[in-house]
């Protein structure tokens, strides 16, 4: 192997692998018998790969959003945790032998049973853990086999939840329980209508600058979605009127948030929920049947899309 591996100019010999046709077990014979060789061989940790894999893999080959590298640092930390735990061993000192797919396993079911996170967020974590035992077969050949079992894990099936979205009496409701008699209550007024109008993810919301927003003839909202995909939203005379108002009111640099907390920084995710949910409740007082609806932000992105279909548009 490391006669080849030196014919063929790699610099290291697991990269040989893959001109071979080769079983997990012929790997492990390779991997014992060079015990004296190269020290990536005979480090068995993760912890190499981790990093190699969010840094190199992730953000410089493939670019990834630092939303998708926050999200899949988070599943390793909770798999480590819970790897530990299990092993009686620091993180650190996992190996690849330890985070077998038994382990594997019952990490998932940990999430699901324990940390009462949905079917979706479990097979997110798991398409995470694939993605990355992919990345080690290429430096690890010799753990193939428990590589191999690993990526075998199916994804679980899951019902698909009948979508909700508000009628335009129930929009009208949800707007009007905003107090714009208050700097908070301006703000969230043209946040909903912002997700009425114009459909944002709530990830989309939450990063929006006041340069998004283009007023006068042809006003519209750029938006930076998920995959770096940018678009650019028309915004209809009511939206814009409120946002004209809106910007006016606030003031600040243009590379600023759009809405922005008491403090001048940009919404979380959960506090833009938060808010939604608030005057969801409000709204409810006036409008029984938002009483039998589950709102959310995504809620109101389908609201757009519906009304959009409703318009003729496809």
């Amino acid at each position: 192997m490391l006669a080849l591996s030196t014919y063929l100019g790699h610099v290291n010999p697991t990269d040989t692998y893959w001109y071979l046709s080769a079983s997990p077990e012929l790997i492990e014979l390779v991997a014992e018998r060079l015990e004296d060789g190269p020290a990536v061989m005979r480090d068995d940790r993760p912890r190499a790969n981790l990093e190699a894999f969010l840094t190199e893999r992730l953000m410089a080959q493939r670019g990834a959003s630092p939303n998708t590298v926050a999200s899949y640092r988070d599943t390793f930390r909770l798999l480590l945790r819970f790897g530990a735990e299990q092993k009686g061993k620091r993180p650190c000192e996992l190996d690849f032998s330890d985070l077998d797919a038994a382990l594997i396993g019952a990490f998932l079911e940990h999430l699901e049973v324990v940390r009462n996170n949905s079917v979706r967020t479990r097979n997110n974590r798991l398409s995470a853990i694939h993605s990355l035992f992919a990345y080690s077969a290429l430096r690890h050949p010799e753990h193939a086999g428990t590589i191999q079992r690993v990526l075998a894990i199916p994804i679980k099936l899951t019902d698909r939840k009948l979508v909700t979205y508000l009628n335009d009496d129930e929009v009208d409701a949800l707007l009007g329980a905003c107090d714009l008699g208050t700097w908070a209550g301006r703000r969230d007024q043209a946040l909903l209508d912002l997700a009425v109008e114009a459909g944002p993810r709530i990830s989309e919301l939450a990063a929006l600058k006041r340069s998004d927003v283009t007023l006068g003839r042809g006003a519209n909202l750029h938006v930076t979605g998920k995959g770096r995909k940018q678009r650019q939203v028309p915004l209809a005379q009511g939206a814009a009127r409120l946002l004209r108002a809106w910007l006016a009111e606030t003031g600040g640099d243009s590379a600023g948030p759009l809405l922005p907390t008491t403090t001048g920084s940009h919404m979380s995710r959960d506090a833009i929920e938060h808010r939604v949910t608030l005057h969801v409740k409000r709204a409810a007082a006036n409008c029984p049947s938002l009483q039998r609806k589950p709102v959310t932000t995504h809620s109101l992105r389908h609201t757009c899309a519906m009304r959009l279909r409703a318009k003729g548009c496809q």
